[in-house]
């Protein structure tokens, strides 16, 4: 696979790598990338394949996980997945091997299992698509800056879905990973009360941000940079 598009924000050594969600690019972390800058980090945003100014790629999770690996400098400060790219992180842990990763409203599981196939998994990203413009985020997410609804919308226009509809069909089970940080909504879609005390359990460091979207920075921004912030403190 050719290299990915990466956005990068700040400079020197410090790297904070990002990866964002279904539909999405690295522009989803706009104003999360700055903020890291400014607190010393060189913030890269990837563009997972078929997403944003990259590549596609009808190809399943450990060939994502190693473009990510092959796209930004190993051995990050912070990694910050959400979503699907929470679940690409945790594959990429091996090679990745950041001092710290965090995931985004993601429970950390295996998908169910279901019978769908590549014309209903196709049906489903399309009409998805079309549903992601600015007026219709302008109605269904009120929270949102109308940047945000922005950048969704472009991302949406951009999402190549054969590359969706692969890593769909060949993503039966969860990757391994090691106990970090788990940031999730409040309540949560994916994250529910019984998981996050699983994950408690496992070692997870879990924060519940109240009143939060699925992308909890584009609703509850300040309280996200402060999580990160506790994260960070505890390393010193």
């Amino acid at each position: 696979m050719n290299p990915l598009r990466t956005t990068t924000w700040g400079e020197g050594d410090r790297i904070a790598v990002l990866l964002h969600g279904m539909m999405g690019s690295a522009q989803q972390y706009h104003r999360v990338g700055p903020a890291l800058a400014d607190r010393g980090y060189r913030a890269i945003g990837v563009d997972l394949p078929g997403h944003g100014n990259s590549p596609t790629a009808e190809s399943d999770l450990a060939t994502w996980a190693v473009a990510v690996a092959a796209s930004v400098p190993a051995n990050p400060a912070l990694a910050i997945g959400q979503s699907l790219g929470g679940v690409v992180l945790a594959a990429a842990l091996p090679a990745l091997q950041p001092a710290r990763a965090v995931y985004v409203d993601i429970p950390l599981t295996a998908p169910a299992s279901s019978p769908q196939t590549a014309a209903d998994l196709t049906a489903k990203f399309a009409a998805a698509r079309a549903g992601r413009t600015v007026e219709a985020l302008r109605r269904t997410k009120p929270t949102w800056s109308d940047t945000d609804r922005e950048v969704e919308a472009a991302a949406a226009k951009q999402f190549d879905i054969p590359t969706a509809v692969a890593l769909e069909l060949a993503y039966t089970e969860h990757p391994p990973f090691t106990p970090d940080v788990l940031i999730h909504a409040a309540p949560s879609r994916y994250v529910t009360p019984t998981r996050a005390a699983e994950l408690r359990t496992l070692g997870f460091d879990v924060r519940a941000i109240p009143d939060a979207d699925h992308t909890i920075w584009y609703s509850q921004f300040a309280e996200f940079l402060s999580a990160l912030d506790e994260v960070v403190a505890n390393d010193t």
